[in-house]
């Protein structure tokens, strides 16, 4: 659904008529998506697991959750997170790029490499923010009206601990019957995380008219302060 802006340097081989149908395309999705509705957030306790208590003030994390626009935008309005960056986790090198992943079979997810203070907000806070706020983590290869394994519920986790905890909670919010249909967040152990392109950086920020943005992804920050009204700051941390 967001791909239109990649056919456009390629229109050429296809003459006016590529033009006018590749327009036409644009205009539909347009429409369709301010008709659309936003993914609704499932309120889920705290998990019963989380990390032991550490001195450390920076620990990162690597989540995915659909379009990493939005899933960035969440975590950028969370105290505690010092940075957060859109990216590819996943799959090789050489594939870590927008064009690429968005043909769905370079093995990567869009993801968000979280920094954080754990002395100000724990692994398992972020959490229980991602599975309940960022994204639906019952839907397969997709969220809303993206599709495509690039676009899967992944956690990557980066110690044996967050490994643990990540474990502990999907068991725990499957057994609590929170979500109307079982989780299908994945562990993956693929944790090589390559940055994204710069215009994808603090895009929900810059892009506060864009369609998809303000369907999709405005209600996501709406909710997690509504959510976690302790854990959310109203000015994002933004990537420099």
């Amino acid at each position: 659904m967001r791909n239109v802006d990649k056919m456009l340097p390629s229109l050429g081989k296809y003459g006016i008529w590529g033009a006018i149908l590749v327009a036409a395309g644009f205009c539909l999705q347009s429409v369709a998506w301010p008709l659309g509705e936003a993914e609704a957030a499932v309120a889920i306790p705290a998990p019963v697991k989380d990390e032991a208590p550490t001195t450390s003030r920076t620990e990162t994390a690597i989540f995915a959750g659909g379009c990493f626009w939005g899933v960035q935008g969440v975590f950028q309005h969370v105290k505690g997170v010092t940075n957060a960056i859109s990216g590819y986790t996943g799959g090789a090198a050489q594939t870590a790029n927008y064009e690429a992943v968005s043909g769905g079979d370079t093995g990567h997810a869009e993801s968000v490499q979280v920094t954080f203070d754990p002395q100000q907000i724990s692994y398992g806070q972020l959490l229980q923010i991602y599975f309940s706020v960022a994204h639906n983590p019952t839907e397969l290869d997709r969220q809303g009206p993206d599709s495509g394994t690039q676009y899967r519920s992944a956690v990557f986790p980066l110690t044996e601990s967050q490994q643990q905890v990540a474990k502990a909670y999907i068991a725990q919010l499957d057994a609590s019957k929170r979500f109307p249909k079982p989780l299908v967040t994945r562990i993956e152990e693929n944790g090589h995380f390559y940055p994204a392109e710069a215009y994808h950086q603090n895009y929900l920020t810059l892009n506060p008219d864009q369609p998809y943005i303000v369907v999709n992804d405005f209600p996501k920050v709406k909710q997690l302060q509504q959510l976690f009204p302790t854990q959310y700051r109203a000015d994002p941390v933004l990537v420099n």
